[in-house]
């Protein structure tokens, strides 16, 4: 008889999950939906949604624990990053909650890696910084750019990147180009991680987004710095190995020099594919298998000092 192996598929940590639709999550998005960002509903359902459609059709998107979790399993992912989002000073909205994420956080811990959102244009940033890492929990902070309205080098942003390196825990910053049509994409560019990271050498940050569409300068921040990572959520991994798409520099130095510092990330709420869909497609990337265990898990495992 033939011997038939079937390998195992490696576990995948999920590192940009942020609004998973617990109760609490879409009923503090409901309300708290920033009218600029209505401009990713317009891309990516391919039609103009207003705040009182987005309002009315909230809800609907509301699952049951036991139903996000399922879809986890269903994916294979051991553990999901999921985040707060507070630009209250720039965008007139704290877009998702911290306290929204503590909840669904608390009462599953084991698959939850809660990040904070901090207003960092409050004098009070910092100290909010610390009472949710050291005070409630969470494992580390959310930042965009795009909807501060101020490169990550500003600095109305130094006190939190001070406080999250003395507390040792990552920073994930919006790293790419945005989608609202009243908000520059330059404020996503990398080169701006280039430099918080030579101000912040201890600093772990997190290129959210891959970069795109500035990708190989992306890579070439991540291989220069040695706690600059660089994740690919909100993209779908079977464009990547398309030509013409931009990702080549990761396909090929994600392989090679910089293949501990690739995370995987979903954003399947946003571009409407289920987490299942979206792993498969990871997992059949034309990468090595030492690649994609790396990508897919390892190389978040070490980063957050959990076990897979």
């Amino acid at each position: 008889m033939m011997d038939v192996t079937v390998k195992s598929q490696p576990p995948v940590i999920d590192m940009w999950s942020p609004v998973v639709p617990s109760h609490e999550i879409v009923a503090h998005v409901r309300d708290n939906f920033p009218e600029e960002q209505l401009d990713y509903l317009r891309v990516f359902q391919k039609r103009q949604v207003t705040l009182d459609e987005w309002r009315a059709m909230a809800p609907l998107l509301a699952r049951d624990d036991d139903a996000i979790l399922a879809s986890l399993d269903d994916a294979g992912i051991r553990v999901a990053l999921i985040s707060g989002f507070d630009e209250s000073s720039t965008a007139s909205a704290c877009f998702v909650a911290n306290e929204a994420v503590a909840a669904i956080a608390t009462r599953h811990p084991e698959r939850f890696i809660p990040f904070a959102g901090v207003d960092v244009m409050r004098d009070r940033a910092a100290r909010e910084t610390e009472e949710w890492i050291s005070g409630r929990g969470f494992r580390g902070l959310s930042l965009r750019p795009f909807m501060i309205g101020l490169p990550a080098t500003d600095r109305h942003y130094y006190p939190v990147f001070e406080k999250c390196a003395e507390l040792q825990v990552p920073v994930s910053i919006h790293t790419s180009a945005n989608w609202t049509s009243t908000r520059s994409s330059d404020l996503g560019h990398p080169r701006h991680l280039d430099q918080v990271a030579c101000d912040f050498p201890s600093l772990r940050l997190i290129m959210s987004h891959g970069g795109y569409p500035w990708v190989l300068e992306a890579c070439l921040v991540a291989w220069k710095h040695p706690n600059v990572y660089l994740e690919l959520g909100a993209h779908r991994p079977k464009y990547f190995a398309a030509p013409g798409a931009g990702w080549h520099a990761p396909l090929r130095f994600g392989q090679s020099t910089i293949r501990d510092k690739i995370l995987y990330g979903s954003g399947a709420f946003l571009i409407g594919r289920s987490p299942a869909d979206l792993v498969e497609e990871l997992r059949g990337l034309p990468i090595s298998p030492d690649a994609l265990a790396a990508w897919a898990g390892e190389n978040a495992a070490r980063l957050l000092g959990i076990e897979l």
